[in-house]
């Protein structure tokens, strides 16, 4: 434990420090205060630059404070029960572009603000990788923000999907439409941190069959963050963030409850969700549920994919109050889903799939098999349920963050057709996460939070077949943070030390040693600098250089074993070293009448790359086991270690010409290149790198101020995937992939009364030319050869068309 007493050492030696350099300044002058100040409050009036007329509706927020409003009819506005401080505070109106300000409030503090309409939104608000809500443009690292209209205009079949198709530089390792997992600039698996309403997700992010356990329904909002955020999130942010936020207090006063659901003709994809919330003198409350379910998705070349299935059921919710004192919210999630895992094993004479029968015996999958959403063996069971504590207080002109959650993630897969309802593997995963942060007092020019956080954990297997052993992982990070805005230019980063502990515990079976006793600590340092400067309204240039690490997880250490619907048989390394990483970021942004354009290029060099490679035996052949239920040949892997590099950029535009204001015309771009610093077994490339991909987007909005129908957009998409012909070939591993082109379309709209939306409307259209294609990213790539076709694995969705219908409703608590 010495290394935790050097953080809490380090940590009071800064509050020492700040302490006495706080009486020092004010050495001389009258005493500063200690008692609370009474409560403040912020009022004002929304109005159009132009015309002067009020703006109702419009939306006031203080994202430190999780607290906002709504302008009324008048364009009046009151957030009460503020604390003397400085907020930034973000208004937005459809139509107009945002305002994010900081607002110094202290007693009853009138704040007008004048909105400019435009046609798109040229500034955000972000919380990701920072210590308190900030402007994007004062962010040095990439943020992109994607709000709950947007992602309701996208088809998909999980929140990861929709990431993809909106974010650059975003691609996801698929196992079928169910199972997505994040990949950022060519990195994924334990170096991507996500986090749901203010808690880091913990469920077996090693496997490759593994999705994020997050109902996509419930989100509001998402912050993807592009690079190391170790300072923030500790270990495993080597690549950067997804921060998804579901449970977000309504204005106070009102009481707005959202129906949606969605149909998608592939796999008949049928979706509800209902949610009711309110707040109201600082009481907060919010409630939801939600249902999915899909058969078996179909593409022209596999026909239906059988066991492509899923469904799933989901509740959660937030109880909370907030006062001048700040604020405590109580959040509750329970995630229940049923999976399909697609083997791929055809019928060598007719090359139909096939499904496994009791008695070790196969048969021919029917068009009753494809129609169900029950998944068939093998498939997987999975339970993620969370509760978190997340609270803020006042103290004195700074502020004070505390949050505590527990999670429990319970997977268990089902293979054995003879014994269907007993789980062959079951991992019981319990996490308790903690945070503490200290937001000091800000000056005229500078803002600082000194923190601590990390997670106790324990996992256990509960069936027979165990892959990872059980074992207990205790970390603990502390680090300082601090920003400097002075007219034009922002500087921020700071430093930070972590400490993590595993125990891996032993298990003989069969009085053979299966997994040997081990015990690891790992310690590392980790921090940024980032620049962000301002040269006018319309552009701003950004530099950022990050160091990131992230300690091997317990598959990489101490696997031995292969999941149902896999053909490795991994073995762990309890020698492993932690990856580090040092990364460079740069970049511009432009926001003009006629044209937005944001560009981004990064290099990032890791030592001690994790990676896996093929186990050769001593005729220096591939080493295989058989598998004693299933008698099927799995090939050994083992993990290894090496340094790469990897680089890339990302650019996107969107040329809207004045006055043409409602034509839109949005360019994304990506491309990633990552080589190991030397070959192994003939190729340097990684594992698992994207392809580069051209987005395109023609879209025409319409009707802002319909009186029946009105935002009616429009679009046509061109989705074009490079060929990737940089597979690490290396024992075999990968195939180059061939480039693919998707033509999608949309259409959607708001049905209004008396100035009030009824219900939205949105039809797509994915794949319109039906074109079969295989993701490199595709585990499904990888499967059983067709030996009717010849065709090797399993392809991508075919032609999709899907309705999505989202009824609001929203009430005043008088």
């Amino acid at each position: 434990m010495k290394s935790v007493s050097a953080i809490l050492t380090f940590i009071y030696s800064l509050i020492h420090f700040y302490s006495y350099s706080q009486h020092e300044l004010n050495a001389g002058n009258h005493p500063v205060p200690v008692a609370t100040p009474p409560a403040s409050m912020l009022i004002g009036k929304i109005t159009d630059a132009k015309t002067g007329e009020p703006l109702p509706g419009a939306s006031i927020y203080v994202h430190d404070l999780k607290k906002g409003t709504i302008s009324d009819d008048k364009g009046m506005y009151r957030i009460a029960n503020l604390n003397t401080g400085k907020y930034l505070v973000e208004i937005t109106y459809r139509g107009y572009s945002s305002i994010i300000e900081t607002v110094p409030v202290q007693g009853e503090t009138q704040k007008d603000f004048s909105m400019k309409a435009a046609v798109v939104e040229n500034e955000e608000v972000t919380v990701t990788g920072v210590s308190a809500a900030t402007r994007i443009r004062q962010s040095p690292q990439p943020v992109d923000v994607i709000k709950k209209e947007q992602l309701f205009n996208v088809s998909s079949t999980n929140a990861i999907d929709a990431l993809t198709k909106t974010v650059p530089g975003v691609n996801n390792l698929s196992s079928g439409p169910a199972i997505s997992k994040p990949f950022i600039r060519g990195l994924g698996y334990n170096r991507v941190v996500t986090i749901n309403d203010g808690m880091r997700q913990e469920g077996q992010q090693w496997g490759d069959e593994h999705g994020i356990e997050i109902d996509d329904y419930s989100i509001q909002r998402i912050e993807v963050l592009k690079g190391p955020a170790s300072l923030m999130y500790g270990s495993d942010a080597l690549a950067g963030v997804i921060n998804i936020i579901s449970q977000r207090p309504v204005a106070d006063g009102h009481i707005t409850a959202n129906i949606l659901s969605e149909y998608q003709s592939n796999n008949a994809l049928r979706g509800f969700y209902g949610d009711v919330a309110g707040t109201k003198n600082g009481f907060s409350w919010n409630v939801y549920g939600s249902y999915k379910g899909a058969e078996d998705y179909k593409n022209k070349y596999d026909g239906r994919v059988f066991n492509s299935k899923f469904y799933n059921q989901n509740v959660g919710g937030m109880l909370g109050y907030s006062g001048s004192w700040g604020y405590s919210h109580l959040v509750v999630s329970n995630f229940d889903q049923r999976i399909g895992m697609v083997e791929g094993d055809r019928d060598s004479a007719t090359g139909a799939f096939l499904k496994a029968l009791p008695g070790g015996d196969e048969g021919i999958a029917t068009d009753a098999d494809f129609k169900k959403i029950t998944p068939a063996i093998p498939y997987q069971h999975i339970r993620h349920f969370k509760v978190l504590s997340e609270n803020n207080f006042a103290v004195g002109k700074g502020s004070l963050d505390v949050a505590l959650g527990y999670q429990q993630n319970q997977r268990k897969e089902f293979g054995n057709a003879d014994e269907a309802a007993t789980p062959e593997a079951w991992f019981n995963l319990k996490t308790v996460n903690y945070a503490l942060r200290w937001h000091l007092p800000s000056t005229q020019n500078w803002k600082t939070t000194i923190g601590v956080n990390g997670m106790s954990q324990t996992n256990a297997n509960k069936a027979e077949e165990a892959i990872i052993p059980d074992y207990d992982l205790f970390d603990l990070g502390g680090f300082v943070y601090s920003r400097f805005n002075k007219n034009k230019w922002s500087l921020s980063g700071g430093i930070r030390f972590d400490t993590r502990h595993v125990n891996g515990k032993p298990l003989d079976v069969d009085n053979e040693t299966k997994f040997t006793g081990f015990s690891r600590n790992f310690s590392n340092v980790s921090g940024s600098v980032g620049l962000s400067y301002a040269a006018n309204d319309l552009l701003t240039f950004k530099l950022n250089v990050a160091r990131g690490f992230r300690a091997p997880n317990l598959a990489e250490l101490a696997s031995n074993g292969a999941h149902e619907g896999t053909n490795r048989y991994e073995i762990g390394d309890n020698d492993l070293k932690s990856e580090t990483s040092l990364q460079v970021d740069g970049g511009f942004e432009l926001n003009s009448e006629h044209v937005s354009l944001e560009t981004s290029l990064f290099y990032n060099h890791i030592n001690h790359f994790i990676f896996y490679e093929k186990v050769l035996n001593s005729a220096g052949t591939d080493s295989i086991l058989i598998d004693a239920e299933s008698g099927d040949e799995l090939n050994v892997f083992r993990f290894d270690q090496k340094d790469a590099n990897l680089y890339g950029a990302e650019l996107a535009i969107d040329i809207h010409p004045h006055p043409l204001d409602w034509l839109h015309f949005r360019n994304a771009f990506s491309y990633t290149r990552a080589q190991f610093t030397e070959a192994i077994d003939g190729t340097k490339n990684i594992p698992y790198i994207p392809a580069a991909r051209l987005f395109t987007d023609l879209a025409v909005s319409l009707l802002p101020k319909g009186k029946t129908l009105r935002n009616l957009h429009i679009n046509l998409e061109s989705d074009y995937t490079f060929k990737q012909d940089h597979a690490f070939t290396g024992f075999d591993t990968e195939t180059a992939t061939p480039g693919y082109w998707l033509i999608n379309a949309g259409i959607g709209g708001d049905f209004v009364s008396k100035g009030k939306t009824l219900f939205t409307l949105r039809f797509t259209a994915n794949n319109l030319g039906d074109v079969a294609w295989q993701s490199h990213l595709s585990r499904l790539k990888y499967t059983a050869v067709n030996n009717v076709t010849g065709r090797t694995g399993v392809f991508n969705m075919g032609r999709n068309f899907g309705v999505k219908l989202h009824i609001p409703l929203n009430f005043t608590w008088n």
